[in-house]
């Protein structure tokens, strides 16, 4: 049995097919392809508030693309979520609707708060220590999402529209970062230490570059240090000289910023990274769906 999940962010779209495992009772999956194709929808999304003809006949291209890759993997069931971009976008709906006809890939627009749980659904948690306090923190191309967890339970999220792409494009406001500020500090008063826990595609990036042991979590210094290295390069010796790829090596910077302000600003000193992301949280969602006993 084979499930997929396509998530339609801001920076890239991607595909993650996942053979689905089932195990005295327990079910679990391992994931078989996964699939990104940076269309950068955020630069039309965020500038021009609508995605151009252009954005949309390759938007449209990949969808059918990964239908039929769908087909061929013979997947069963499957979820499309698209996120900030065209969240913002106002032909938004019409792309949907535009997609599920000449794609025939039935594709839902999510909210942000959506979007948080989802990624916690990945199951990262998993990992992390119960009696904890921990900050999800999961930074896109066009948001960025904070959850807060104290004793394995969500007690506050928020999505802000901070991102990558928005940071790139200086459409990110004052406003939003100060919403932000007071979020954390309003939620963090009451504990002593808290954890992060990092998701997202700069992150991962920026956890292989730390060349930390897996499952160590990242110290804020480290951090600091890694943006510093990252910012001494030019746009072109980080995809010449770190090999980075084009559609990365820009954003890895405002990445950093999101993620070292969000740790000052929650006095956060180790960030752990589980290499996770919304694509992961859609499958364990379908898992749950389909084995209601098993989530």
């Amino acid at each position: 049995m084979r499930y997929a999940a396509i998530d339609i962010g801001s920076n890239a779209v991607r595909l993650l097919i996942a053979d689905i495992i089932e195990n005295n009772g327990s079910v679990s999956f391992k994931k078989n392809t996964l699939i990104r194709v940076p269309l950068r929808l955020g630069d039309d999304a965020f500038l021009d508030k609508q995605l151009s003809d252009k954005k949309i006949a390759d938007l449209v291209k990949t969808m059918q693309a990964f239908g039929k890759l769908m087909e061929v993997y013979k997947v069963t069931d499957y979820m499309a979520y698209a996120t900030s971009a065209m969240r913002e976008a106002k032909n938004g709906t019409d792309i949907v609707k535009q997609i599920n006809e000449e794609a025939g890939v039935d594709l839902e627009i999510i909210h942000g708060q959506k979007e948080a749980g989802m990624i916690y659904a990945s199951h990262a948690e998993q990992t992390i220590d119960k009696s904890k306090n921990y900050l999800y923190i999961d930074v896109g191309g066009g948001s960025t999402e904070l959850s807060f967890f104290s004793s394995g339970e969500m007690w506050a999220s928020k999505s802000f529209n901070i991102g990558t792409i928005r940071m790139l494009d200086n459409q990110d406001t004052e406003e939003s970062w100060n919403d932000m500020r007071d979020f954390i500090r309003e939620n963090t008063k009451q504990f002593k230490i808290i954890s992060g826990i990092g998701t997202g595609g700069n992150i991962n990036k920026l956890y292989k570059l730390s060349e930390e042991k897996e499952k160590s979590p990242l110290s804020f210094g480290k951090l600091k240090s890694l943006y510093g290295y990252l910012n001494s390069f030019s746009l072109k010796d980080r995809i010449n000289v770190l090999g980075l790829n084009q559609d990365r090596a820009d954003v890895i910077i405002p990445a950093c910023e999101i993620y070292i302000t969000v740790m000052k600003w929650a006095n956060i000193k180790n960030i752990y990274v589980p290499t996770v992301g919304l694509v992961d949280g859609i499958i364990q969602t379908l898992i749950e769906k389909n084995f209601p006993k098993a989530g």
